[in-house]
């Protein structure tokens, strides 16, 4: 764990990236099965609600994951997790990536060597970040605030993620002086990016190699 202010017990804003279900470069068999991930983001879920302070925004980066030929719907999953424990679905952003980022795919040329129907599965270009609010705000008290970017948009001028898009989440959802959470934390992005534009913040990992 890491943070300005680790006893803290209420948030003001998560920016988040869950680790994907068994995905073959990252995470091979880290859950027994699928159901096994969707209770972590339960148990996340409910922890999330409790410590985030009302009105504020939980920020989760992820996309569906193809395994085995099967396609896993996370984002539906965890949107309808997310809202089964009382937060509210407020928005979607979709991100795509920019060139260079993604990896080789396997399914790279798959068309032109089979071109067959049924042979084709999209390479993955893009993620979602999916936007829960708890409660609803009251935006008369932002009139005289400026809180968002005065110009670009969230997918403009991003070279690689996290740290821009983390930059502009955080910018986007919460205050100088306020303190960000991640509860998977990886190798700290959120942290640093909150740190550089004046927040707090606090991060939990597990990892067999390090701790934060």
């Amino acid at each position: 764990m890491c943070g300005a202010r680790t006893a803290q017990r209420f948030y003001h804003l998560v920016v988040t990236s869950p680790p994907y279900y068994n995905a073959p470069f990252d995470y091979p068999d880290l859950f027994k099965d699928y159901d096994e991930f969707l209770q972590l983001i339960r148990r996340v879920a409910i922890e999330l609600h409790r410590v985030i302070t009302y009105v504020r925004i939980a920020c989760f980066v992820t996309d569906d994951m193809l395994m085995n030929g099967e396609k896993y719907p996370v984002v539906a999953y965890i949107t309808k997790i997310m809202i089964q424990s009382g937060f509210r679905y407020r928005d979607k952003i979709t991100w795509v990536k920019p060139k260079g980022y993604t990896r080789i795919s396997r399914r790279s040329g798959l068309v032109i060597q089979h071109p067959y129907p049924m042979y084709f599965y999209p390479d993955n270009m893009q993620e979602s970040i999916l936007i829960f609010q708890k409660g609803k705000f009251d935006y008369g008290y932002l009139k005289s605030v400026n809180v968002l970017p005065k110009e670009g948009r969230l997918e403009e001028g991003i070279a690689a993620f996290p740290e821009e898009l983390a930059a502009r989440l955080i910018k986007l959802f919460s205050f100088a002086g306020e303190t960000v959470l991640d509860p998977f934390l990886g190798s700290g992005t959120t942290s640093k990016v909150a740190m550089q534009h004046g927040r707090n913040s606090v991060g939990y990992e597990i990892d067999s190699y390090s701790s934060y």
